[in-house]
């Protein structure tokens, strides 16, 4: 089994393919990443540099990086490839016989954007945040209290978000953002919670729920239990959405009701997390495409996850010929 995973330098790539190594330690991993100091590019064992996703010449290199590799399947570890590949994954597919694992274009616009996502959830009957676009929404601000959340209808790791708590810290914060969106801030901090669902032809096959703590946007301890009750709702919100492969939820219980306020059409940051609680999606959806292998709940082991730091040490060699390693001059030589 060949993988190609790209975006190596960010935490969900990096994720991706340590998942990969502790579930098939014999697949061979090919990693990609605009930047050689990207670490997820000296986990694998091969490796390329390639242009920037909105580069113009980001395409070609992935055509000659499938010919030349040839992988079994494709995973996305960063979100701004996504789009990329879910219009391109028909295509893609057909030309270089290989599995890429996107949602459809549909479902990825859905989840990146902040209102679409709120008017999915709404439009669907799921409760969530009330959010508007407008500073002239009567019909929200005639009921919606502070503190209110501001933030990017596009974005993750709530970089740009700001709480405010009066109208003249609102209008000054929704100056700043090129395309904001205001919610109502549900819930409480201890009662977050993170899912991940998996789904294909429209059946959710598995899930999991973990309640968490945030820094800097992302989860850095988790406490992993069977919640039965949250992982229904998972499970419908995920079938309702239908993506191709992993989905993550992110949401607040306000008076016993889940309140999503974000949807990550992909794997997630906290997939090495979820492995070691028994639910490998990586592997999960690697055996399903590329083996037939269907995929069941697994049982999950109740655990309390602490992340810290750890390092990568590199020769200067190494990092100076990872330099080198262009796609658009490499595949070719």
């Amino acid at each position: 089994m060949k993988v190609l995973v790209t975006g190596a330098g960010a935490l969900l790539g990096q994720g991706i393919i340590r998942a990969l190594r502790a579930s098939i330690p014999q697949a061979q991993i090919v990693a990609v990443d605009p930047a050689p100091d990207a670490v997820g590019l000296y986990w694998a064992d091969s490796a390329y540099l390639v242009p920037f996703a909105r580069s113009s010449s980001y395409a070609d290199a992935i055509r000659r990086l499938l010919e030349s590799e040839k992988p079994d399947a494709l995973l996305v570890g960063t979100d701004i490839e996504l789009p990329f590949f879910a219009s391109q994954r028909e295509v893609l597919e057909h030309d270089f016989a290989t599995s890429i694992l996107v949602s459809s274009p549909w479902v990825i616009e859905t989840a990146d954007d902040k209102w679409k996502t709120y008017c999915f959830l709404r439009d669907n009957g799921f409760p969530c945040p009330r959010s508007s676009i407008s500073l002239d929404d009567l019909d929200f601000f005639t009921s919606a209290q502070y503190p209110l959340i501001v933030k990017p209808r596009s974005g993750a790791r709530s970089v740009g978000m700001s709480i405010v708590n009066s109208r003249e810290e609102l209008d000054s914060a929704f100056r700043e953002l090129e395309a904001p969106v205001i919610q109502e801030l549900v819930g409480e901090s201890s009662e977050e919670y993170t899912a991940g669902a998996l789904v294909f032809d429209g059946q959710c096959r598995a899930t999991i729920v973990m309640r968490r703590d945030l820094r800097d946007g992302n989860t850095y301890r988790a406490f992993v239990e069977s919640y039965p009750e949250l992982n229904n709702e998972v499970k419908r919100l995920a079938e309702q959405l239908s993506p191709h492969g992993p989905v993550n939820f992110q949401f607040r219980l306000c008076d016993d009701q889940v309140k999503v306020f974000e949807i990550n059409a992909r794997f997630s940051g906290t997939t090495p997390l979820r492995a070691h609680a028994g639910f490998n999606e990586v592997e999960m959806c690697l055996r399903y495409l590329l083996q037939g292998v269907e995929i069941q709940q697994p049982p999950i082991r109740p655990l309390v996850l602490l992340r810290h730091w750890e390092e990568t040490l590199l020769e200067w060699a190494q990092f100076e010929e990872m330099s080198r390693r262009s796609v658009m001059n490499f595949v070719d030589a």
